[in-house]
């Protein structure tokens, strides 16, 4: 609903103190278990962020109009402090006797913070941190004073009221904090799944991604300004392969990892399984690009573990939207078995893949199988894996999958269907010399040592 639809909808309800406070209710707090009820300043009814969570910091809605109202309290004392001060200034003041004896009680309060949590608090610590984890605010009570403690909520306070008073002048996107589109080169993309990005970034709804280097920025404005002065165009790394338009590049986690950080961010706007986004120092990341006059343009790309005990040969896939299904996917896949081959070892992706990962994926075990069949012109055996570098847990569930495999007699057999044969081969025919396929012949690349 948009704000004007909802002020419809809910014309029947009593009207607000505050009329420029309109929520909209299909809104929900991310802080699980929370109604989105209260806010941490005690000033508004509802919050639209864990910044502003009561929940989250270990809060009732109740107990922060209370903190509010103590708040207002001490400020109006202040504030009179201050006048009555100076209205009797002098050049050359020095502290009255009250001003000491404030500054004397600050300094027992901050005295008295406690030495360490006591057996009983660090149970309690610790029980609320496997119970909520990161969902919640961890417990700051007797980690320092009393008076700083207070400063700090007083200035999360403040600072949640500042996010409050840009969500009322639209400034804000409303909802949970995810980003709806974002601009990468000549393309505007909507995004389909939430991506940890900064929460200064993820509030504003659209973001501006630089589509060689990665970087993401707030306004068209700055990315205009960041284009004209960014001097990549290409990723960074090895170019280990090349033909034609298409090249990929061995990026290394450790090398380039604001780049492949930035990356997993972009990457998490189109996957549902990522959850690899910042420690990137173990992974090689494999960049495809397709190229011309401007640069080398993000086409897909794969992650690699370095060191994979399980001989994963992709941790992570993921195709552009706007390259999807034009057989780049196939191209990523196929590229990760050629490595494999070059390696001598047997390949498969880690689990679990995304929806569109197990179809691409699928399909292009069907087609290694079908060929080899075909050109083998021989029963499929056991060097099918050492030839292809597929996994034989992978071959044996395609060939189930296709209806291959039959038990019969305490043996397995392995069916050759020839309607499939033939209707593999129709389409390979009817593809012709198509440039999105790997050439091996293309590929300059040594296995990185330790691997």
């Amino acid at each position: 609903l948009s704000l004007r639809d909802s002020d419809k909808d809910l014309s029947h309800r009593p009207k607000r103190r505050r009329c420029h406070e309109t929520y909209n209710f299909n809104m929900k707090c991310p802080t699980p278990g929370c109604n989105s009820l209260g806010h941490l300043t005690g000033k508004h009814e509802r919050h639209f962020a864990v910044s502003g969570c009561p929940l989250y910091h270990n809060l009732s809605a109740d107990e922060c109009k209370v903190k509010a109202i103590s708040r207002e309290k001490q400020e109006e004392e202040v504030k009179g402090q201050e006048e009555n001060n100076s209205r009797h200034a002098t050049r050359h003041q020095t502290p009255t006797s009250k001003q000491s004896r404030y500054k004397e009680q600050v300094s027992e309060m901050r005295k008295g913070r406690s030495s360490g949590l006591q057996k009983e608090q660090k149970e309690k610590h610790m029980e609320h941190r496997q119970t909520h984890s990161n969902t919640r605010e961890p417990l700051l009570e007797n980690i320092t004073s009393e008076y700083d403690l207070e400063l700090f909520r007083k200035a999360q306070a403040r600072a949640s009221e500042d996010l409050e008073k840009l969500r009322i002048q639209g400034q804000i996107t409303e909802g949970s904090n995810m980003i709806k589109t974002i601009l990468f080169g000549r393309y505007e993309l909507d995004t389909w799944y939430h991506s940890p990005y900064p929460e200064e970034y993820a509030r504003l709804g659209r973001l501006y991604v630089c589509e060689f280097c990665l970087k993401y920025m707030k306004s068209q404005t700055i990315l205009r300004r960041h284009m004209a002065k960014c001097v990549w165009k290409h990723p960074p790394g090895d170019e280990v392969y090349r033909k034609g338009g298409i090249s990929v590049f061995e990026v290394d986690g450790k090398k380039n990892k604001i780049y492949c950080q930035n990356l997993c961010l972009l990457a998490k706007l189109f996957l549902d399984h990522k959850t690899l986004y910042y420690d990137v120092e173990p992974f090689l990341f494999y960049v495809m690009t397709e190229a011309d006059n401007t640069g080398c343009h993000l086409v897909g790309y794969f992650s690699k573990e370095k060191n994979s005990f399980l001989n994963y040969n992709v941790s992570c896939i993921l195709t552009m939207p706007q390259y999807m299904r034009q057989g780049f996917g196939k191209m990523l896949i196929d590229f990760s078995y050629l490595l494999s081959k070059v390696e001598e070892k047997v390949g498969s992706p880690e689990r679990p893949l995304s929806d569109l990962g197990l179809i691409s994926y699928r399909s292009y075990w069907k087609e290694v199988l079908l060929r080899y069949i075909y050109n083998t012109k021989c029963e499929v055996h056991i060097h099918i894996s050492q030839e292809t570098a597929v996994n034989p847990v992978d071959i044996v569930s395609t060939l189930q999958s296709l209806q291959m495999l039959k038990y019969w007699k305490g043996k397995h057999l392995v069916l050759k269907r020839q309607d499939l044969i033939d209707e593999w081969r129709a389409k390979e025919i009817k593809r012709g010399n198509s440039n999105k396929t790997i050439d091996p012949s293309s590929l300059k690349w040594t296995p990185p040592k330790g691997t």
